[in-house]
């Protein structure tokens, strides 16, 4: 159950990056799940090498450090998209 607890927090974190950055990315919705997963692991990471993973209560920072994973992930992830693509947009 953790897999598709994981794919609904990448969505939904994704989702929450490409609305942040500015213009509209190229990437797809299933690669926006796939870099919002890859934000929370690097959340995960920071937020276990600053201590603060693990709180009593709601973990606001791991859930901004998550976010912000997902925010440069997003943007870094859409800049090579659209390089591979070749700059071309879905009609």
């Amino acid at each position: 159950m953790s897999w598709l607890w994981a794919i609904i927090v990448g969505l939904v974190l994704g989702l929450i990056a490409k609305a942040i950055l500015p213009g509209k990315q190229q990437i797809p919705l299933w690669l926006t799940a796939v870099f919002g997963i890859l934000g929370s692991v690097l959340g995960n990471w920071a937020a276990t090498g600053l201590g603060v993973n693990d709180t009593r209560g709601i973990d606001w920072t791991r859930h901004l450090l998550q976010l912000a994973g997902a925010v440069v992930i997003v943007a870094v992830g859409d800049r090579l998209w659209a390089a591979v693509r070749g700059g071309k947009q879905r009609t």
